[in-house]
């Protein structure tokens, strides 16, 4: 109980300083941390992490930077692939997902790592780019446009189904193209991302648990820990968010996935 409870709080903690990609380490932990299988941790993940990530979107919304029209979209394009990922999570060889997994985990670290080295100039740069979702300047909402629909629909949809197949919120997804797509500031990707994780995980967990797909001796105490781990983190984190930090995050996922590959290999 006390190893799930810390495995929990560790999840928290770096969901709320890396923003919503850290949550993707939540089935490793549990892989690695108690023997489960990637499909007996997806839902688990699933759970925890959209109930930190509630939270997380909820402190958004009271300060007002999360935008919820795009991101009821978002999740309800991914509600309709998360049962599809589920259902291929239970017909898929565990040796196979856990591979798939780590493929991804090595993704979110390279991403991570190439955005903390940028230059400032190329930063720069990407704000002066042009998005298919921009705010009107009066308002502060999104201009919607087709070409802005379809963009964050897709996003979506990607997000949905690695949800049910991984058993993660799909904020590696949600962040970039958020980045991407929108001219919204850092703060705002990552709160509308959170919102999003929140509204899709829903599915996945509820899907799960009509099933009998869930562990709830696990699943109760992991996601207690991670909420306490993100209203932990939270206060931290403008102290701890940078460059540095970000590299950390990405070496550390980067061990993870190889550790993964290897455990699937022997």
């Amino acid at each position: 109980m006390l190893t799930v409870l810390a495995l929990g709080l560790v999840v928290g903690v770096i969901l709320a300083l890396t923003g919503a990609g850290g949550g993707i380490l939540a089935v490793p932990l549990l892989v690695f941390g108690i023997q489960m299988s990637v499909a007996q941790a997806g839902p688990i993940g699933l759970l925890a992490v959209g109930m930190a990530a509630a939270l997380g979107a909820v402190l958004g919304l009271r300060e007002g930077i999360v935008r919820y029209r795009a991101a009821m979209l978002i999740a309800v394009s991914g509600m309709l692939l998360s049962p599809l990922g589920m259902w291929l999570a239970h017909r898929l060889d565990n040796r196979w997902l856990s591979v798939l997994f780590a493929m991804i985990l090595l993704l979110v670290a390279f991403r991570t790592l190439r955005q903390a080295m940028r230059p400032a100039v190329a930063l720069a740069a990407d704000v002066d780019s042009p998005h298919p979702c921009k705010r009107d300047g009066g308002t502060g909402r999104f201009i919607w446009t087709s070409s802005c629909a379809r963009a964050l629909a897709l996003s979506g949809t990607i997000a949905g189904l690695l949800s049910g197949l991984l058993g993660v919120g799909g904020g590696f997804v949600m962040v970039p193209a958020l980045q991407r797509y929108t001219d919204l500031a850092m703060r705002s990707v990552v709160a509308t991302s959170l919102a999003v994780i929140a509204l899709v995980s829903v599915t996945g967990v509820v899907a799960s648990a009509a099933t009998g797909g869930m562990a709830w001796r696990v699943a109760m105490p992991f996601s207690a820990g991670a909420l306490a781990g993100m209203l932990g983190g939270r206060v931290v984190s403008a102290r701890l968010a940078g460059p540095h930090l970000q590299i950390g995050f990405a070496c550390v996922a980067a061990a993870v996935a190889v550790g993964m590959i290897v455990k699937s290999t022997f």
